[in-house]
Formats: structure tokens, sequence, C-alpha cells
């Protein structure tokens, strides 16, 4: 039987990955650049060895890890954390965003390149890689560290404007046009896809997984959670975005469910495989002859990226008022490009837009970079130190004045704050009437149609759709009406009503317009008689109580579901996240850390050991299962499995976690030398020369002496169990004794008494 090639493309695929992630994690190098030399090696450059048979396949593999690796990152990015990140983070990717890949546009064209291809090569320079710089962070323990915070921000920035990217280059390559008009099309209909997506998928899928809590097991929830993935890549491919962006944005919804950290746990195994699968596909891509042909433009390339990284990340995190020493650290991290690049590239090539020779030299870039990274941010420090002696006194003030005068807080007027809010609003809302029009109008409508041809089915799918429109038409136009923010400007000036009646007016045509759209659409009628009745369907929704209901109880649901994941999360945290952030500011950190159960600490109070004045920290909680210990006293005891909140700045928290695992391993290291004494059972012979016949047991000192005791003695063909210590001992006994296994080998080799 011949097996197909699609299979035993796959067995050389998976067996070279994991030979590489034998060798590479042994080298202590990336596994990431493991899988991609087992790529260059499975792949048709080299001949030697049995390798891919159908590169058509690669292709197919490629897709496949790519759907899988940005569903996960979804399930890692959460919306909520990018409205978290601050404008540091946000100020600080756009920088390197912007900088990159102008200096990526530059690079290609004294390179030779045409427009296109430079715009595909600063896309590809602008993206650090977070798979490396979180193991990076890890290897090194420099997670808890506040510039840590920083670049974990500046990657979820970037994650999400890489995925953007991704959809408009397509919009770009497929056009092949750089019109401000087209692209500001394609940016608008991206915008009500995303708004669209995330806001059904959050009223509906977590919903659906609380309902079906009860029945659900680890493989229904793994194929369900898979399912929801492939189903949105069908549709975003059927509406002409990209497979990928489907994928991230069912991550993102399933995010925000309370079941987010178990679906991401189930799919992992299936993400990790074929993420090595993807990146083995990275590495079949790449030709050993035009890297060589080539080698200059990678030298230029690597050193573009790893200034251009440093400096613009640096200045960006500097500019968003962080102190200098955190900038440092931060662009000294971000040196590398990573998966996204490869991803863009994929994409590049399959579009035919971009010279398949660069796409060698950018996995080549990478492999560069991410070998340096770790070297680079252990130079962060020094380099600080260095700057730090160099810079004139009246740079240093100006940049203290820059940092404290940007951590200031602001005051918002009213206006600001009241047409902040109702943008948010009526923006989410008419995103998402848009998306149910225009899926109503292209498959809703044409199957009523078929059952009830003709005007009567017409008339049935309108009067339908605008029923489900309207409550949120209804929240388009009147949420915010009755806010205070709304009643303080009404009462504060006469000259404020006049606007804000306008806009009120202005949300009724908005929604007039929107009811307009299907109507005009679904009933071939005049444009009179549309307004007419757009009209009279608005004011019916503005009076109507049930509507007003209905819009009501969609918002609770809609907002419930958002915040359930947050809602349990804050349940469980050790401590609030507001005071979280109030320590931070003040560079103080907050950590946990749980007492193992042979932890040395165990039984002694918080006095005993004394953390405070040993590492400079202080104990601020302790939670004992579901009881928790606010500012603990000095005689508190610590228990196993205690979970200790510690607070302290980072050089101390780090010292903390130092100082209990070296007394851990010291413990540790003492009880395996206990373990070795453990009690054990052995057995021995009394010879004609033992100098225990004619001894009892009690004068023989085995008791006593050896800390041994005699269980059994079997004499001839009879046994005595549990002999009395007045038996005596005869020549041929088999004596069976129980002690700690070192005294009682020594004493059945008669080296004890």
């Amino acid at each position: 039987m011949h097996l197909p090639t699609l299979i035993s493309d796959l067995v050389v695929i998976i067996i070279a990955a994991g030979l590489m992630t034998l060798l590479f994690k042994r080298l202590k190098q990336p596994v990431v650049l493991g899988y991609i030399l087992a790529g260059v090696l499975a792949g048709p450059s080299i001949q030697f060895i049995p390798t891919v048979s159908d590169t058509v396949n690669i292709n197919t593999w490629g897709e496949i890890g790519v759907i899988f690796l940005l569903f996960n990152l979804g399930l890692d990015f959460s919306i909520k954390k990018l409205m978290k990140v601050g404008g540091t983070a946000i100020v600080s990717a756009m920088t390197v965003l912007i900088g990159m890949m102008t200096t990526g546009y530059l690079v290609g064209t004294a390179l030779g390149l045409d427009r296109m291809n430079c715009i595909f090569l600063g896309a590809m320079l602008s993206m650090s890689s977070t798979t490396i710089i979180f193991k990076a962070f890890d290897e090194m323990g420099l997670r808890n560290k506040q510039f840590a915070g920083v670049v974990f921000g500046i990657l979820i920035v970037e994650d999400i404007f890489a995925v953007l990217m991704l959809v408009l280059l397509s919009t770009l390559a497929v056009s092949q046009t750089f019109e401000g008009q087209e692209l500001l099309l394609s940016m608008t209909k991206l915008a009500l896809f995303l708004v669209g997506c995330f806001v059904f998928g959050i009223y509906f899928i977590p919903s659906m997984l609380k309902a079906l809590k009860k029945i659900l097991n680890d493989e229904m929830l793994l194929i369900i959670s898979i399912g929801l993935c492939l189903g949105l890549v069908y549709v975003a491919d059927w509406i002409g975005f990209s497979s990928a962006l489907g994928a991230f944005m069912m991550g993102a919804i399933l995010a925000e469910t309370i079941e987010a950290e178990h679906i991401e746990s189930l799919v992992k195994p299936v993400k990790d495989l074929f993420a090595a699968v993807f990146f083995v596909s990275v590495g079949m891509l790449i030709d050993l002859n035009i890297l060589w042909e080539y080698k200059w433009h990678v030298a230029v390339l690597t050193i573009a990226v790893m200034i251009g990284q440093l400096f613009f990340g640096s200045f960006g995190v500097l500019l968003s008022g962080k102190p200098i020493k955190t900038a440092i650290q931060s662009g000294f991290s971000l040196t590398q490009i990573g998966e996204f690049a490869f991803i863009i590239a994929s994409q590049g090539i399959a579009l035919k837009v971009m010279e398949p020779h660069l796409y060698p030299l950018i996995v080549a870039v990478s492999v560069v970079t991410t070998f340096f990274t770790p070297y680079l941010i252990r130079l962060a420090e020094p380099a600080y130190n260095g700057i730090e002696r160099a810079l004139p006194p009246s740079w240093k003030q100006f940049l203290d004045q820059y940092t404290s005068g940007s951590n200031t807080i602001r005051h918002q007027s009213e206006w600001r704050k009241y047409l902040r809010s109702m943008s948010r609003i009526v923006g989410i809302y008419l995103a998402v009437t848009l998306v149910l029009i225009f899926v109503w109008l292209q498959l809703v409508a044409p199957l009523i149609r078929q059952f009830l041809p003709g005007q009567n089915g017409n008339i049935l799918a309108l009067v339908l759709l605008i029923a489900l429109m309207a409550p949120l038409l209804r929240a388009i136009m009147m949420k915010k009406n009755r806010s205070k923010a709304f009643r303080h400007l009404w009462n504060d000036s006469k000259y404020n009503r006049g606007p804000l009646v306008s806009l009120i007016v202005l949300r009724i045509i908005v929604c007039m317009g929107l009811v307009a759209i299907p109507t005009s659409a679904l009933l071939s009628t005049k444009w009179g008689i549309v307004l007419v009745a757009s009209l009279s369907v608005i004011a019916i929704m503005i009076f109507s109580k049930r509507v007003k209901k209905h819009s009501i109880l969609m918002e609770r649901h809609f907002v419930s579901n958002l915040s359930a994941r947050e809602a349990e999360s804050e349940r469980r945290a050790p401590i609030r996240r507001d005071f979280a952030n109030h320590l931070l500011e003040r560079d103080l950190h907050l950590t946990d850390i749980e007492v193992r159960p042979h932890s040395p600490s165990i039984g002694k109070t918080l006095k005993e050991l004394n953390f405070r004045q040993k590492c400079n920290v202080n104990i601020v909680t302790i939670i004992r299962g579901e009881r928790r210990i606010n500012i603990p006293g000095g005689d508190e005891y610590l228990y196993p499995l205690d979970k200790l909140i510690v607070v302290g700045s980072d050089d101390d928290i780090l010292h903390f976690h130092d100082y209990i695992a070296e007394r851990y391993h010291q413990a540790d290291q003492k009880r395996r030398e206990e373990e070795a004494d453990e009690m054990n059972i052995e057995q021995f012979t009394i010879s004609e020369d033992s100098r225990l016949i004619g001894l009892s047991i009690r004068e023989s000192g085995i008791r006593d002496k050896a800390q041994c005791l005699v269980i059994g003695i079997e004499r001839g063909k009879t046994s005595i169990k549990n002999p009395p210590p007045s038996t005596v001992f005869e020549e041929g006994d088999i004596v069976w004794i129980v002690g700690e296994r070192r005294k009682v080998i020594h004493l059945s080799e008669g080296k004890t008494l």
C-alpha cells in the first residue's frame, strides 16, 4: 500500500522537527530556529536526504500553521489587554512601527526593490518576535521587571497591528493601487468586520458555552473551539479577508469567555504541532544558493533591524514618558524579527507581489537577530550606565522633568468626556447594524424569497430585519441622552443646549439612513415614500417601551458576557488590580509565592522568618484556602500551600525569590540525605562463629545499640513471628530485622554491635 504524498511529507516534516527540537534544546537555543533548520533539511534545497516530494504541500501546511498560530495569539490577546496597556505601549509601538516601516522602505529602495517590495519589507522589519522575547525573559528571570511590562504592552499593540497589516497588504497587493479612497474603503470594510465579529461573538458565544457547560468535557470543548475558529476562517475568506484574520478574531472572542484559560490549555498541543509545521514550512522555502548570493543584503538588513529597533524602541518608550533606563532596556529587548515577518513574507509570495529571494533573506535576518537577543538584553544595563555618565546635566534635568510631567493627571473637559463616550457607543452600534444589514441582504433575504417569492417575501424580510435592528437603532439615538455628563452640560450653560440637541438630531438622521438602506434595497419604491416610512419607524422606536426594554436587556447581556472573565479573575485574584497599578506607579511590584509542602518556612512565624529584614519585602496578605489574612502579624504561622502576597521593588522581589529558592534547595538536600536512612527490612543468617549464639535478643543489643527491631526468626521448619526479647539465638537461625537502611545493612554484614 502506497502512502499519499501529503502523509509521507508530513512524516518527513515531523521527524525533522523532532530531531532539531532535541538538538536545539540541548544547545539552549530557541526551538523556532531548530524548526527553520529542520525545514531547510526537509526542503527541496537538500537532495542527499529524504525530503518533501510535493512542494505544493508546503503552502498547505504553512497555511494551517498560520491559522492555529493566530488563533492561539487571539486567545492570549483579549481586547481588554489592548485597552489596558495604556499610552506608553501605544505611543512606543506606533513609534517603532512608523520608524521601522520607513527604515525598511528606504533600505529596500537602496537595494533596488520596487515600491510594493519595499512596503512588504518595511512591514516585515517592523515586527518584533513575541515568542522569542517571552522565552528570553523567562530564561533570564526578567518577567517581573518593570521594563518587561512595557515590552509586553508594546508587543500586544504590534500584534494587533500586524493582523490589520496582513489585511491591508493583501488589499494593496490585489488592487495594485495606492489611492487613498481605495485604502479608506478597505479600512472601513475591515473595521466593520472586526467590530461586527467581536460584538456578535461576545453576545452569543459566551452564552452558548455557559448553557453547555454541564455537558461539556475536554474533548467537546476542544472540538467546538476549533470548529468556531475554522468557521470564522471560512467566513473571513468568503468576505475577502485573510484566513489569519478570522482565526485571530475567534481567538480574541473566546479570550473574553470564562473558559478562555481552559480552551488555551486544550488548544496548546494542537497549536504547538501546527506551529512546528509552519516554521518547518518556512525553512523549506529557503534556497541556500540564493542566501549565499545575497549574503551582503542579509548583513545590511540585520544591522538595520538591530539598530532601528533599538533606536525607535528606546525613543518611543522615552517619548511616552518613561525613565531613560526603562526606555533603553525596552529598546534592547526588541531587536529581532519573528513569526509575523514569516507570515507577511508567505502572503507576499503567495500573492506573487514580493521577490522570491526576499523570503530566505528575512528568515536569515530573523535567525541572526534571534541569536543576539539575549546578549543585547544583558547589554542594556551597561549601555544605560554609559549613557547616564555621558549625558550633560542639563539633558538629565530636562528628561527628569519630562518624565515626571508626563505622569501628571490631566483633567478632561465635560464636552470631551461626553463626546468620547457617545462616539464610542454610536460607533459600535453603527458598525453592528451595518454588518447585520449586509448579512441580511446577502444571505437571509434571498433565502426568505425562496420560500415566499415576490414582493411579499421582500416585505417579510424587511419587517424581520427592522425588528432586529430596532434595539440597536434606539441605542444609537438615545444612549447618553440622560447621562450625568449630558445633564451637567445641559444645566451648565444655555449655549450647550443647541449643540446637544443637534447631536441628537444627527443621530436620528443616521438611523433614518440605516432604515432607508434595506427599505430601498428590498422595496422598489420612491425615495419620498422611503423617507416617510423611515421617519415613522424611527418615531415608533423612540417612544416604544418594548423596544427600550429590549435595547437595555441586549446591552446588559453583552456587558455581562464581556466582563464575565474579568469578574471571575477579580474574584480569584489575590489582590485588587487598581491597588497593584497604584504600587507600580511608585516603582513597587506585587508578586505571589506559594509555600511548598516541604518548605523550611512551614511551622514558623513571620517574626522568625524576618523576610522584611533579610529581603526588604513585606507580606501584605496570606491566602489560606478561601481565607484571606490581610497585613498579617509577626506571630502568624505559615502552613503548606499558603499563598503569600509580597510587595517590594524589582530588585528586592528578585532577591526574595532567590532567597526562598536557596532555602528550599538546602532543605531539600537535607531531606534527601534523611531519606537515605529510611526504614528497610533485611535478613541475615547466624553462622557458627557468630557471637550472637547463646545470647537473647535483649542481650544482643540489636535494638538498643543498632536501633533495629527483630520481627521474625526462621529456625529449621518453624517460623517465630515477633519473637519475645528473651528468645535466644541459635546457629543457623535466619533473622529478619527492620530499621534504618544503612544500619540494617551494616548489622546484616556483622559490622554493627
